[in-house]
């Protein structure tokens, strides 16, 4: 097994691929080079910079390409469709970084409730400001989240112990054993705010100028999330005609594309903002525990089997929704078992959605069938007649 590594990866991670007997490359391709040679890797792996498109998983699918990995949550640069008709899982590694964007969000919240980044840039010209710059206090205020998943959640705890704020939120899939006091709509979240933290991720508008409009005129924004998010011109609008307190982000519609590239966005000629420059996951920790999680997920699948952290196949049967029903079989360890409990399923149209199998003494095996039709009798008096089948339960 070969992975390569297309936008490098951290020591530890490269350690537990090493561990798994899996070989790594390191060698950074361009988008030419990648078409050329994707066929030759069992895997690839990738961060923001490389854009995995169309051409190169087909010309991967047709070599030995089996999955592709995303070391960070967002997997925008990964054409996700395409690898799914051609039979290539997407996997992405979400956990890393839930903790380093959680406190950038607490810190541009902080940053521009009380202005410090722009009394820095005034201090570092050598002038003093302070009461232009009087600020306001997160304690006891209200703190709204859209989007509740692993890093909403833990904005919320951090703000409730650290703040002593009241945490509400809306989301489609609520989670009532986070702490979160959920709300019917994401309008009622917009109106009770003074803090408005957005974690929804995806490419759809969430926040536009109906939005907008609904909003307290001292509450502030704070994106972590995507800058497609939040219409960018009803979201500049707001700002500049004092709609809305301020906004702090660290993501933006439009991104430069290297390191010192011009950043045009219209926003940074407003005073009532604190921008960042996608610095979410960019902390040692995050790097470190996104590039073990990939590998971990990498690994698991190609040697096992296993779909934790797929994005474009359920990591679960539960996720596909359809009713299941399980088979138990105890059978002798041996060649040509499977074939032939197959087949007797197959001839009776039962469909096999997973087979779990598991030594359970020396030369034996308990193997779970997960099926999409019931088993009849007659059909488990068939299967016992098997050979090398000991019993079968349903």
């Amino acid at each position: 097994m070969k992975v390569l590594l297309n936008d490098g990866l951290e020591k530890e991670g490269l350690a537990i691929f090493q561990e798994a007997g899996i070989e790594t490359d390191t060698k950074k391709r361009d988008a030419t080079q990648l078409v050329a040679e994707i066929g030759q890797f069992d895997a690839l792996v990738v961060r923001s910079a490389t854009k995995v498109t169309r051409e190169v998983i087909e010309a991967g699918a047709k070599g030995k390409l089996k999955i592709i990995g995303r070391a960070g949550v967002g997997y925008d640069n990964i054409d996700a469709q395409a690898a799914s008709e051609n039979g290539i899982v997407v996997k992405i590694a979400p956990y890393g970084s839930t903790n380093a964007v959680a406190e950038l969000a607490i810190d541009l919240m902080l940053c521009i409730s009380r202005n410090t980044p722009q009394s820095h840039h005034s201090l570092k010209n050598g002038v003093w400001i302070k009461k232009k710059l009087e600020g306001r206090e997160l304690n006891g205020k209200t703190l709204g989240l859209i989007g509740c998943g692993r890093i909403g959640q833990k904005v919320a705890q951090i703000a409730k112990l650290g703040f002593n704020m009241e945490v509400i939120g809306f989301d489609i899939k609520p989670c009532p054993e986070s702490g979160i006091k959920f709300l019917a709509t994401k309008e009622d979240v917009l109106q009770k705010a003074d803090y408005l933290s957005v974690h929804t991720g995806g490419k759809d508008v969430i926040i536009g100028a109906n939005e907008l409009a609904v909003m307290k005129p001292t509450a502030y924004i704070i994106n972590t999330s995507r800058g497609n998010n939040i219409d960018q011109q009803a979201l500049y609008a707001a700002l500049k005609d004092g709609k809305i307190g301020g906004y702090a982000a660290d993501v933006y519609k439009e991104e430069p594309k290297a390191e010192n590239d011009p950043f045009n966005d219209k926003l940074k000629e407003l005073e009532n903002v604190v921008l960042s420059s996608h610095l979410g996951a960019s902390t040692v920790e995050a790097q470190r525990e996104t590039s073990t999680e990939i590998a971990r997920v990498l690994s698991g699948y190609l040697l096992g089997g296993d779909f934790t952290n797929a994005v474009n196949a359920g990591e679960s049967i539960e996720v596909e929704e359809k009713e299941i029903f399980t088979l138990f079989i105890h059978h002798h360890d041996v060649p040509g078992v499977f074939a032939n409990i197959d087949k007797v399923l197959a001839d009776s149209n039962i469909n096999i959605r997973a087979n779990y199998s598991r030594q359970i003494n020396k030369g034996y095996a308990i193997s779970v069938y997960v099926l999409h039709q019931r088993v009849d009798p007659s059909i488990i008096d068939k299967l016992k007649a098997v050979p090398n089948v000991c019993n079968v339960k349903s």
